[in-house]
């Protein structure tokens, strides 16, 4: 238990106060948690930091600040706090993996020279979660994607993945086609990952992250029917997430139907989500609007709407493109 030690030594001094300490911890977790969902990172730092300080071995504390220097692209500061986190619990499956995922994305953000070194470390993480949970279907998928994705110079290995999708197929069918599903689009057998990710939708997959990876597969391959699928799926897996908006809107203006219905979607995707890098990004919301636009035969508000998502991300091809074709 993170702090425990500390804990059980002021239970000998202070008996009356533990659970006061306590309260209080479990309180300022629940308020940082909060603006956590919300997507109020530097209010989550803010929040913790002096708990941080003062407690560096209270491993939800460290997890927490690790998630949120992830969320606003502090690669060196996830890397600490996911460091501090499994060093005050080395048996979680759960803290080894999330500091795999700050390796991983400190390596992403890293000269070639040291990105090595880290993509080693980055694997090394995934696999201790995995041995210490293999219920862990999540640090499973994540080295799973790890072996199909990385170069052999720092241990990937297609054969190495299939091994793990096999096992992960015995405990969970709908996770081991998701699995199966991202090493066939890195190979860009686009066909087979189709029947993959297809496979895990009607097998119920459980995971709500992945169920929405496989919405932005989808989306990219303009499968609307599938689409609609996802957002079926997440809404019944979690009814108060609002991804499944988006990726119902898209279904929609994909097939060309309801789509006053999808713009609201849309409109309260936007008012709801947290900006999150596992949610779609605000000008993909005006890409679609611009796409709804056109299938109006609204030029004008369309081209206003790839504008505005150029504005927010310049190097988004697809609201380029969209602008090139309509001579915006």
């Amino acid at each position: 238990m993170p702090g425990s030690f500390k804990r059980m030594i002021g239970a000998f001094l202070l008996p009356a106060a533990l659970p006061l300490v306590t309260i209080a911890q479990d309180s300022l977790l629940d308020t940082a948690q909060r603006a956590y969902e919300k997507g109020d990172y530097a209010k989550v730092i803010e929040i913790l930091k002096p708990a941080a300080e003062k407690e560096p071995g209270n491993g939800e504390v460290q997890l927490l600040l690790t998630k949120c220097f992830l969320e606003t692209k502090q690669w060196d500061r996830a890397v600490s706090s996911g460091e501090k986190a499994v060093a005050s619990n080395p048996p979680s499956s759960v803290y080894h993996q999330w500091l795999g995922d700050a390796y991983g994305q400190k390596a992403n953000h890293a000269s070639m020279l040291s990105a090595y070194p880290l993509a080693r470390k980055t694997q090394k993480e995934f696999e201790t979660a995995v041995q210490l949970d293999d219920k862990n279907f999540d640090a499973t998928l994540d080295l799973i994607e790890y072996d199909c994705t990385a170069p052999s110079i720092v241990g990937g290995g297609e054969d190495k993945a299939q091994a793990l999708i096999r096992r992960l197929a015995s405990q969970d069918p709908a996770a081991g086609h998701y699995g199966a599903g991202i090493c066939k689009a890195q190979k860009k057998d686009y066909a087979a990952a189709d029947a993959e990710f297809s496979e895990a939708l009607e097998n119920k997959l459980k995971l709500v992250d992945r169920l929405y990876d496989i919405g932005d597969y989808f989306q990219q391959r303009g499968q609307a029917d599938k689409l609609i699928a996802v957002a079926d799926a997440g809404e019944a897996l979690a009814p108060n997430d609002p991804r499944g908006k988006f990726y119902r809107a898209v279904g929609w203006i994909l097939q060309g139907q309801k789509l006053p219905e999808a713009a609201k979607l849309l409109n309260e995707y936007s008012n709801e989500a947290p900006a999150r890098s596992t949610y779609p990004k605000p000008w993909e919301v005006h890409y679609w609007m611009g796409k709804l636009y056109e299938a109006q035969k609204n030029v004008s508000d369309a081209k206003t709407e790839y504008q505005a998502a150029l504005k927010l991300e310049p190097k988004y091809k697809r609201a380029q493109d969209a602008l090139k074709r309509l001579g915006g």
